[in-house]
Parts: C-alpha cells; structure tokens; sequence
C-alpha cells in the first residue's frame, strides 16, 4: 500500500489516481495509524508553505513522513511537499520545515514572472536517479510555484526559468519533485510508475 498523505489541503485525490492508474495500491490516509505497513510514502502540497506545515503537523502525519525517510521507505514528496522537506521558506519565515534536506526555499527573482505556470524540460543532474529513470532527454513536467529550493548534493534535475531551478531531488530512499507529475502527462506518469516499482 502506498500511503498519500492527506492533511486536508489541495488536491490530494489526483496525486492518488495517478498513482493507481500507473499500478499502484495508493490510498489517501488521515491518520498515522492508517499508514501502517506503508510500502511507500507520498506527500502531495499546494498553496502556502505555512499553511501546509501548520496543517501538517496538527494532523500528526509529519512524524509519518519523518519515520518513513528514516525507515528508508520510498517517499515521494510533490510540489509544497518538496518544499516541506526543507528547513524552511522565505515565504513563512516563522514555520519550520521538516529538516531533513538542508537549505531553503526562496522567492524567485523579480524580474521573472511568478509563478511559473508553464511546462518546462527536465535537466537531469543525477544520471544514476531511480525516479527520473527512463525519462529520456526530452521530458517535459507542469510545473506551478513562485519559490524554489536552495541547490544541494541532493538535486536529481533542474529546469530553466531565468537560470537553474531545482526540479527534482533523490537521496536513496527520499525522492521529490518541484513540479506535478500527476499533471505531467506521459513523463509524469512514468515517474511515477518508477516510485511505485520502488514502494512494490
């Protein structure tokens, strides 16, 4: 079972979907002890960076994902749930992060026009990535965000919207993308059929 964590905000029903379509035994869990026995973690996120923290935690499914990284299960975080995974965001300085990839989560510059709400190419920087695997050299992700992750040992593919933006990291089991691969079309569906090997 591959446990989408649902805090109640966003979308979280079409990351599910996603991943059924593409194989997986995904279900939306409320509680942590729904997802029990997880084989793979997944943490959707949309709107504010504080919001979702705050939502989190008040869910308690913050210490889901924290004990799944550390278990080395499979966890996918997408979108906000990226961002989640830092120590924290220059767009709610006051909210912590979960701290588990060191940097932050900045504001795109000014002189570009946020958010970007735009398809863009996948650079992959990790020619070793389990989740980016098969993806080729022409993959094509939605992306829609105004912040962007500091650069890090663990980024596995950036894209180009005004110079390098972090689009995806991968460290072993903890993998993330900036961008919504249940809205990505054929490459977000075979990233996502790749987390789901790895959860199998």
């Amino acid at each position: 079972m591959i446990a989408v964590l649902d805090y109640g905000i966003g979308n979280l029903r079409s990351a599910e979907k996603a991943l059924q379509k593409v194989g997986g035994d995904a279900c939306l869990v409320t509680t942590p002890a729904e997802a029990d026995g997880a084989s793979g973690v997944v943490l959707p996120g949309v709107g504010s960076f504080g919001r979702c923290m705050e939502a989190l935690r008040a869910s308690g499914l913050d210490q889901v994902a924290l004990d799944a990284i550390a278990a080395g299960t499979p966890f996918l975080g997408i979108c906000v749930g990226m961002q989640m995974l830092y120590v924290g965001s220059e767009e709610s300085p006051a909210v912590g992060g979960l701290g588990v990839v060191q940097g932050v989560v900045r504001l795109l510059p000014d002189d570009l026009k946020r958010p970007q709400m735009q398809w863009n190419i996948l650079q992959p920087v990790n020619r070793e990535s389990r989740l980016l695997d098969g993806l080729g050299a022409e993959a094509w992700a939605y992306f829609v965000h105004s912040y962007a992750a500091d650069a890090t040992d663990d980024v596995a593919a950036t894209c180009d919207y005004g110079g390098s933006v972090v689009a995806a990291i991968e460290r072993g089991n903890l993998m993330a993308t900036q961008f919504h691969p249940e809205k990505s079309g054929a490459t977000g569906l075979a990233l996502l059929q790749n987390f789901v090997k790895l959860a199998g």
